[in-house]
């Protein structure tokens, strides 16, 4: 289901994007039919269909299933049972997501066919780049691109990240020459385990080329910003690896210096003169613009939690566009933005029909309305979402079939094994390209907090609270009476702030705070966070330390009054787990008397498989 042609070929590849919206429907059946009569006969299709691949039977018969459905099938194959539980065709590896709500990592499986099909969805972003921006065949893209942890399951299977995967794959390493594809830092770097070698690698590279970078990005705006912070930390070493043709000796893994030396290949004292000039002005505003002065647009994922970054990329970029290209996911790439340059807050995706079986779990009330109705502008209460999605009728329509303004869940049938399987992501229809609807994604389904890659529910937060609560709080005389979080992206990297108010046991006096027992609460917390939020403070370094700030009594009260001022009803009223309103935030903020940060950096190790 994924047509071949050249990639370099605009005309084509925009070709290829019109028929495949045009004639939506036509490709929906057919991915339908192909998936069905290729896995009509593995164990999971038969208990439900018993042998019947029509779409009638698919429709009445196989359930909408999450994650911990699916997951027992899975963890099968990892621990060495065949691929045919799920799957006709080899499951070659498993896609650890970026997100979970229990601990460890959801893993998807995946087929060498499903590299083919990433393949062809990176190569059409190359045409609709080249359609909005010219000359882009004329200079390279400095990158940042990143591997992550890998483990080898019971079964021989590797499990890690869809990007390490690919960055990994035959497909990346000898991807077909075009410029769209040539890139600043080579692939020796990107490759690099260590990720602060490689990212120190990455920018020298990028400063050395400076003259040749026409766009700058990275996956995420997280980790984009995070290359900000590491070159304010390192600007003046990079200048003097600049300024003397040599890089620095705790580079020490041996393919990276010998990539780096090969750019970074003689004394260049004019360049370093320049960046230190640059990097030592007091105020870094503009500094992508000042530092790679021809690049013409920033790539990064901006929507979703990722908006929250808008500003800060908006302050450093020197007014450059901000592009978010793709919409994709460990469970299949999904679709594209075909009006790149559109502002971040008008990015709409247009999904490819052949990528992947879709369906849409209609979201009966529209959500955002809701939530001004249930509290107040800009307050984000999970619990509300929460209660409103199991509310939502089960009422499941077909790609073409979605109707503009309307909100939707997403529900994907894949090529390597999940069926009507539950993404969690909520998307609003703005419209449609041909016969393709378009979508804004809105949220991921009850995450409260996210900073990176991680993604907090409210379930995980409060488990989190309650360990510190009971286990320090608690034994003290303390009553945590109330809480709530957000994420603070003021600085880089981000990092969680919570709002506790405490209370002694049997009186209304404000307790004396001691030090050592809140920054241990704060170490409990994260320590209660999952693998991902753990991996993104201990490994990545892409979150900051979590902060508690304890306020004074009645600050809570001040919050409820500030939400039925603006429009809450105070029988519905909830406690908001997560703010999102600056003002809500400020009056918090007034009341806080006394902040504090945890010392420790959370354990983290790759995951362990059950045997």
């Amino acid at each position: 289901m994924s047509p071949t042609y050249d990639p370099n070929d605009n005309e084509a590849g925009m070709k290829l994007l019109e028929d495949l919206t045009t004639y939506a429907y036509q490709v929906q059946q057919q991915v339908l039919a192909e998936i069905l009569t290729r896995n009509i006969h593995t164990e999971y299709l038969r208990s439900f269909l018993n042998g019947h691949s029509d779409k009638k039977t698919f429709k009445e018969k196989v359930p909408v299933v999450d994650y911990e459905d699916v997951k027992p099938y899975i963890e099968r194959i990892a621990n060495g049972e065949p691929s045919e539980i799920i799957s006709a065709q080899p499951i070659t590896e498993l896609l650890t997501s970026s997100g979970t709500s229990g601990g460890q990592p959801k893993m998807m499986p995946s087929t060498a066919e499903d590299l083919d099909r990433k393949t062809f969805f990176y190569n059409l972003l190359v045409p609709v780049m080249n359609k909005y921006v010219e000359g882009l065949d004329q200079g390279k893209g400095m990158y940042l691109l990143f591997i992550k942890p890998e483990i080898l399951t019971p079964s021989g299977l590797m499990a890690r990240p869809v990007l390490t995967s690919y960055y990994k794959s035959n497909y990346f390493i000898n991807r077909p020459f075009n410029r769209f594809n040539v890139y600043t830092s080579p692939d020796e770097t990107i490759l690099c385990p260590d990720s602060k070698q490689s990212m120190y690698c990455q920018l020298l590279c990028g400063l050395v080329q400076r003259d040749e970078v026409l766009r700058a990005g990275a996956v995420f705006a997280s980790a984009f910003l995070r290359a900000i912070k590491f070159l304010e930390d390192y600007w003046i070493e990079l200048c003097s690896n600049i300024r003397a043709g040599h890089i620095s000796d705790w580079i020490t893994d041996p393919s990276c210096r010998k990539a780096v030396s090969l750019i970074l290949c003689k004394p260049c004292s004019d360049l370093a003169d320049l960046i230190e000039y640059e990097c030592g002005s007091k105020s870094w505003e503009g500094i992508i613009k000042k530092l790679w002065p021809k690049t013409k647009y920033i790539e990064v994922i901006v929507t979703g939690s990722m908006a929250q970054y808008i500003p800060t990329l908006e302050f450093y970029s020197g007014g450059l566009p901000l592009v978010s290209t793709m919409y994709a996911s460990s469970e299949c790439y999904l679709g594209i933005n075909l009006k790149p340059l559109s502002k971040p807050s008008d990015v709409s995706y247009t999904l490819l029909p052949n990528m992947a079986y879709f369906e849409f779990l209609l979201v009966e009330k529209n959500l955002e309305e809701e939530s001004e109705k249930i509290q107040c502008n800009s307050v984000s209460d999970q619990n509300c979402t929460r209660e409103e999605n199991k509310k939502a009728r089960m009422e499941i329509v077909d790609l073409v079939d979605v109707k503009p303004g309307h909100y939707y869940e997403l529900v994907v049938t894949t090529f390597t094994g999940l069926y009507r399987y539950r993404v969690g992501d909520i998307l609003m229809v703005t419209g449609f390209h041909n016969n393709a609807p378009q979508f804004r994604f809105v949220h991921r389904r009850n995450v409260v907090l996210s900073i990176d890659t991680d993604k907090t529910n409210e379930e995980d937060l409060l488990n989190a609270v309650t360990q510190a609560k009971c286990r320090l709080l608690e034994p003290l005389g303390f009553l945590l009476t109330e809480y709530t979080s957000y994420a603070d992206t003021s600085s880089i990297p981000g990092h969680y702030v919570l709002y506790w108010e405490l209370k002694m046991k049997g009186n209304n006096d404000l307790p004396e705070l001691d030090h050592s027992v809140m920054e241990r609460c704060c170490s409990i917390v994260e320590d209660s966070l999952d693998s991902v939020y753990r991996r993104c403070r201990k490994k990545d370094n892409s979150i900051g330390p979590l902060e508690i700030r304890v306020v004074k009594q009645g600050t809570f009260d001040a919050l409820m009054d500030f939400c039925v001022f603006q429009g809450s009803s105070v029988n519905q009223y909830k406690t908001p787990r997560c703010i999102k309103s600056d003002e809500a935030i400020e009056i918090l903020n007034a009341r806080v008397m006394g902040r504090f940060f945890s010392k420790t950096v959370p354990f983290w190790e790759p995951f362990r498989m059950l045997a």
